[in-house]
């Protein structure tokens, strides 16, 4: 599966150093992905809380959710077929 084909959504904050970490760490492997800000998106609030999340970052790959201990660099690597 390529780049074109997998959605990459990440669900941000301002203010959030493991938020940016994230973004940073994907954008550095060349990986396109979408950013959700929470504080501007409503619509984004909705989404984490119907999957019942409620801390950022959160990432999603093809509409599944990982949050906390999911986002280490090497589960981000494997999820993303890096």
């Amino acid at each position: 599966m390529t780049d074109k084909e997998r959605e990459v959504v990440v669900y941000s904050s301002p203010m959030c150093a493991p938020c940016e970490a994230l973004k940073s760490f994907i954008a550095s492997h060349g990986v396109k992905f979408k950013v959700r800000d929470l504080l501007m998106d409503e619509d984004a609030q909705d989404r984490l809380e119907e999957v019942n999340i409620r801390s950022t970052p959160a990432l999603e790959v093809d509409g599944k959710f990982y949050v906390g201990e999911a986002l280490s660099r090497d589960n981000v690597k494997q999820l993303l077929g890096l």
